[in-house]
């Protein structure tokens, strides 16, 4: 297992409005809107949503609650798919394997981005391939232990891993994900060395960090918030630019001393490239109304996340430009799968 050491996904709350500001008006490029074969799904027909990770974990939990209220919208019955592996890369080749016709959508987090530049050869084009649908939004990254664990604080958890190098251990969701390069970075800023043990996905890291397997898991917000309320796990820190009141008491890793320190996972939906143009409309419009559905804000807001709705346009600009970025943070701190 290499030592993949990153920088990434770490962002301040300025960068990150700069790059949403700067996709306003952007236009998605022409070869992902080029018209496909594919016609419009008919009113009933099964909407089917691809998840690359394993079932239980953020992007499966919401893959299902904003999926339920966009089949609702849509009037049609929802199917939702987990096919973990390669750093969701099995979803993405089997949506693209689908029909472009509105029926198959790939909940798409930041791997979708940077796995064009971790795996070599790419496994697909961000732009050729995909026709964007729709950013959902952010929840922050968070440091996690089990309610049984000895580390009580980021304190307690900086002083173990100085003491004992490469043996105190952070579970993620697996090689590339965001939690894995947020804390890459923590471990460049904090000068410690842990070892990283990943998973394919975060419902398992969590279950090992819970059972004692490892010594913290590294995921984010959504997966931890329900365990952390009922007392079954300890949320250390936040990634978050700012406290929340979701997690009351818990400092930011810029508070403990590493000022700017901030992470998130991003989700939004994807369709094949040549889906029509009227079809990704109307998918978009619908998403939007499912966005608005007191059930999914409720989630996504209660775990210190927020919604970001807006155009395909808008989407599709923020993936080529998180693309960029992850490929010179990929190429600048020589990033391996394996």
């Amino acid at each position: 297992m290499s030592r993949d050491r990153d920088r990434d996904g770490l962002v301040s709350p300025r960068r990150r409005l700069l790059g949403v500001l700067g996709a306003l008006g952007a236009a998605w490029p022409l070869g992902a809107w080029a018209a496909g074969s594919g016609s419009p799904a008919p009113e009933g027909d099964p909407l089917r949503i691809l998840v690359g990770y394993a079932a239980g974990g953020a992007v499966d939990t919401l893959a299902r609650l904003v999926g339920t209220a966009l089949a609702r919208s849509l009037k049609q019955p929802l199917v939702v798919e987990d096919r973990p592996g390669a750093g969701g890369n099995l979803a993405a080749k089997l949506m693209l394997q689908s029909r472009a016709d509105g029926r198959t959508l790939l909940l798409a987090a930041n791997a979708l981005a940077a796995n064009v530049s971790l795996y070599q050869p790419a496994p697909f084009d961000l732009e050729r391939d995909f026709a964007p649908v729709g950013m959902i939004g952010r929840v922050p990254v968070l440091i996690a232990v089990g309610a049984d664990s000895p580390l009580h604080s980021l304190s307690d958890l900086l002083r173990s891993a100085r003491h004992k190098p490469q043996e105190l251990t952070f579970a993620s969701p697996g090689i590339g994900s965001t939690p894995h390069l947020a804390m890459l970075q923590f471990e460049h800023a904090a000068r410690v060395d842990l070892r990283h043990i990943p998973y394919k996905g975060g419902a398992p890291a969590i279950a090992d960090a819970l059972a004692g397997e490892v010594d913290c898991v590294a995921v984010n917000a959504l997966e931890v918030v329900d365990l952390a309320r009922s007392g079954r796990m300890r949320v250390l820190a936040l990634m978050s630019p700012r406290p929340s009141a979701v997690f009351p008491g818990v400092p930011t890793i810029a508070q403990s001393g590493y000022p700017g320190f901030a992470a998130s996972v991003w989700y939004g939906l994807v369709a094949p490239a040549g889906t029509p143009p009227a079809t990704v409309l109307r998918l978009n419009a619908a998403l939007r109304q499912a966005l608005a559905d007191p059930a999914v804000r409720r989630v996504i807001l209660g775990a210190g996340g927020e919604i970001d709705p807006g155009t395909p346009a808008q989407f599709g600009q923020w993936l080529l430009s998180e693309r960029a970025r992850y490929a010179a943070l990929i190429h600048d701190e020589s990033i391996r799968t394996e």
